[in-house]
């Protein structure tokens, strides 16, 4: 022990940057590695830990005065590698399966730059986990690092994870009913049934519905390869699903044109919780807009489409609203990569009678002006739900 603690010290005292701790010594030790960082915040220094297990990261910020007991206290009997960077040095730390220790220092090129913790942006998918979804889907390697290729994918997969975690942290969730409409192959779906049952512990109930048949064969033949028990997919079109049971959330990503208006209104015919809406392809608009007043916007082609598409979500925006919900739309991932980036979010909550009213008013001035005929309004009025 003496001969592992003057280790220690010898490697806390070189003004370490990055340390990685591994290679467990038995199974019964409960993180498989262990990182630490020093950060910066303004004009703080501290170390900035990291635990990994299967499929959790559990953070802990020390100071850099406590770094060498705190290494002590990690790797004693748990660990039998323990490497640190400095900023000209890497320092190799071994002990063998007879606690024999082995420790090495060499000079190094390779520049370690210390992260600034006011830029350094927090995840909730971070690399390190077990997300088979997201090794599958080519975004992670098989030990949990990111693809290069895939980094923009990666960001945009944690984008959808953050809208969903700031409306679920609002509420003190145990179990969730889920819809997914028109789920395609994605893997998405199975990465939110990871969140919710991995990241926030809610026992949740997850049905995808889709058109293909092969589709939902091949996902659930993927749930059961996953072991996600309350995760199936059915096969069914959006307009006129029947389901009998509460429904806590509908989502309902990339469902063309008015696919998206009968998912919307499904959900407020359930009287779900919340809603995730990203549409996609909105053609009613366009092919049905006609206005005298207003005819700079129909005169070229391409404003037409896009003011259409914009018009098509601001219409389902505000009948949310009337319909009860709070509603919010936002970018959900960055124009550059995809011009389909606004996403629907809503919730139920108390809307004030002058709100909803308002939000129909100005429905019905669209619709006067525009001539246009919105799928969602006619569903929902027709059932007296706004």
């Amino acid at each position: 022990m003496e001969e592992l603690y003057k280790a220690i010290e010898d490697i806390a005292s070189s003004n370490i940057i990055k340390l990685v701790i591994s290679n467990k010594m038995n199974k019964e030790i409960k993180y498989n590695k262990v990182n630490i960082q020093l950060k910066v915040q303004g004009n703080k220094e501290f170390y900035q830990i990291e635990k990994y297990t299967d499929k959790q990261v559990f953070h802990e910020n020390i100071s850099l005065d406590e770094l060498k007991e705190k290494l002590m206290e990690l790797v004693e009997g748990n660990y039998k590698q323990l490497t640190a960077w400095s900023k000209d040095a890497v320092l190799d730390l071994k002990i063998s399966k007879k606690g024999k220790i082995h420790l090495s220092k060499k000079k190094s090129d390779n520049k370690v730059t210390v992260s600034s913790h006011n830029k350094e942006k927090n995840y909730i998918l971070k690399e390190g986990m077990d997300i088979q979804p997201l090794v599958d889907l080519g975004v992670f390697t098989k030990d949990g690092k990111i693809v290069n290729s895939k980094y923009d994918k990666y960001k945009q997969i944690n984008r959808f994870i953050e809208i969903i975690d700031d409306e679920i942290k609002k509420n003190n969730y145990e179990e969730l009913t889920i819809l997914d409409f028109g789920c395609g192959k994605s893997y998405l779906t199975f990465v939110l049934y990871f969140y919710f049952v991995e990241i926030k512990n809610i026992k949740v109930k997850m049905i995808g519905l889709d058109l293909k048949e092969d589709v939902i064969k091949k996902c659930n033949d993927i749930a059961k390869r996953y072991n996600y028990e309350n995760l199936h997919f059915e096969l069914g079109d959006i307009n006129g699903f029947k389901y009998n049971n509460k429904v806590d959330m509908v989502i309902t990503l990339h469902a063309c044109d008015t696919a998206t208006d009968y998912a919307l209104y499904n959900a407020v015919k359930w009287n779900a919780k919340m809603i995730f809406s990203v549409p996609c392809c909105q053609h009613e608009f366009n092919s049905q807009m006609n206005t005298e007043d207003l005819s700079i916007l129909t005169r070229y082609g391409i404003i037409q489409e896009r003011v259409a598409a914009l018009m098509t979500d601001a219409v389902r925006g505000n009948l949310l609203e009337a319909a009860g919900y709070k509603t919010q739309l936002l970018e959900f991932i960055d124009i550059a990569h995809s011009p389909k980036n606004i996403l629907i979010r809503a919730s139920k909550g108390s809307t004030s009678e002058e709100k909803r009213k308002k939000a129909i008013v100005e429905v019905n001035n669209l619709i006067k002006e525009f001539n246009v005929k919105p799928t969602l309004f006619n569903l929902l009025k027709e059932d007296s739900l706004i």
